[in-house]
Formats: structure tokens, sequence, C-alpha cells
């Protein structure tokens, strides 16, 4: 089973158990339909917990979990992120991924070349960038039409059309 890591327990949250996400989603609405998350410092150590509640914020989630009953419960688990199995993820519209679908992908041009692989994903307000990486050279992507022309999931390929700026001749 993949995890999605989706936040990181800044700290309890009253006295009955209750911990504060920091949260690394989009949206919360992924969280609706969930029965349970898993906690803990790495995923090898991670825990299964079933989930009695929880709160949304703007930028953090309040969550009660089975089994941590008390402040000092809560406590413990101050510093553990917090995944959910990647199958759970709302399935996104044709022509949209998520940044983990992403990162990995080789680039190629429209003629073939090989540029290298995705490495990291930003935004920047209009869109995304995508960070290129290769033998010689890094090359930031805009992610729009104009310029990524395909991506192919199961070949795991990225097309891309340079336009003029985005290399150094």
């Amino acid at each position: 089973m993949q995890l999605i890591e989706i936040g990181r327990i800044v700290r309890s949250h009253g006295l009955e158990g209750r911990v504060k996400v920091l949260s690394y989603l989009d949206t919360p609405a992924v969280l609706h339909d969930l029965s349970e998350l898993l906690v803990g410092r790495s995923i090898p150590e991670a825990v299964s917990f079933p989930l009695v509640a929880m709160q949304m914020g703007k930028d953090f989630f309040i969550l009660q979990l089975t089994g941590i009953d008390d402040r000092d419960a809560a406590e413990r688990l101050r510093g553990s992120s917090v995944w959910m199995p990647a199958e759970k993820m709302q399935k996104l519209p044709e022509g949209e991924y998520y940044w983990r679908e992403i990162i990995g992908l080789q680039v190629l041009t429209e003629e073939d070349e090989i540029l290298g692989r995705i490495e990291a994903v930003f935004p920047t307000g209009g869109n995304d960038v995508y960070v290129c990486r290769g033998e010689e050279r890094e090359i930031l992507l805009p992610a729009i039409s104009d310029v990524i022309r395909r991506i192919d999931k199961e070949r795991g390929v990225m097309v891309v059309r340079l336009l003029k700026g985005l290399v150094e001749s």
C-alpha cells in the first residue's frame, strides 16, 4: 500500500487527546471519507488509528483518534507525520495530476530528445513549475499547455515543447 503524507502533528489540542495537524493538503475535502489514518515518525513505525472526529481549519486540521484519550497521549504524538492510503485520494479530472504523479517522469522534447527527469514541483500562483534536471542543466518548465504537450503516466514520460527563453542557447 502506497501512503501519502498529509500533515505533521504540531501539538495537542484540548484535554481529551485531540491533536492539531499542520496540513499538507491543497483541500481538506479528501479527509471526509476516511475512517482511519496512519501516524508515526516514519512509515515503517506508523500505526493505524481509527478516526473518531475531525475539524477543519485553514492550514490545519484537528483530529480525535481512537486510543488517544488525554493530553499526555496526544503530546507523545507531537512531531509525528500523518499518512493516508494513496488509493483514497480523490480521482482528478482528465489532464490534472498530483505532484507525486509528476515527480520522477522522464522529460522528452517533441523531437524525442531526452532532457532529464522531473525532480520537484512548486506552485507560483498562476501555474505550477516543474523542475527538470538532466546531466548538463536544469530547466524550469511552466505547467502550461504550450510547454507541457503530453503526460503518459503508464510510460513514465512527459513530452514538452521548449519555448524560446526556457533554455539558454
